[in-house]
């Protein structure tokens, strides 16, 4: 009985052993592996510009402008914890093709800044964060989440044309 009892225990160490060493080195070679999601990438105004006349010369709608909800005055917050989130409006027919992008701590933010309105191109929070977004008739908010840390990006026109504010909590 005691001579079972230590291969038993034998053949338990080595297989633990086994399997501790086999997991420690596919953990090494998979963790220099990983990589961070893709990024949006910033555009251009000349880039804006020609993406904007190609949609108003389109005799058809694109998807963007049929899947577009009425507009409501109460801010509706949406959440994602991962990938682009792009605006549910089409370009506004004020949108002057300046196009501007927000790195932050948390993600990335994309504006298209018109004269006196703006619209949510994209907005990409960065790995290990999550992200709202808040919509109303005269301002947009993206916050982007990681535990306690807040970074809040928020772009109005309510009283002028479109500023986008950035703030760490």
């Amino acid at each position: 009985m005691r001579r079972g009892l230590v291969h038993v225990l034998a053949w338990l160490l080595a297989t633990g052993a086994a399997v501790t060493l086999s997991w420690w080195g596919v953990h090494t070679v998979m963790a220099g592996t990983a990589y961070d999601p893709p990024r949006a990438l910033p555009i251009t105004a000349a880039e804006a510009t020609t993406q904007e006349s190609k949609l108003l010369a389109s005799p058809t709608p694109t998807r963007t402008e049929r899947a577009t909800p009425p507009k409501s005055p109460a801010p509706s917050p949406s959440s994602t914890t991962a990938g682009p989130a792009p605006s549910s409006k089409s370009p506004s027919p004020t949108a002057s093709g300046q196009v501007r992008s927000y790195d932050t701590d948390g993600g990335r933010a994309v504006f298209d800044l018109g004269e006196k309105s703006a619209t949510l191109v994209s907005a990409t929070p960065g790995t290990g964060w999550s992200m709202q977004v808040w919509k109303t008739e005269s301002w947009i908010r993206v916050e982007f989440a990681s535990g306690a840390d807040r970074v809040s990006v928020f772009c109005t026109w309510h009283d002028g044309p479109p500023r986008v504010e950035i703030g760490t909590y």
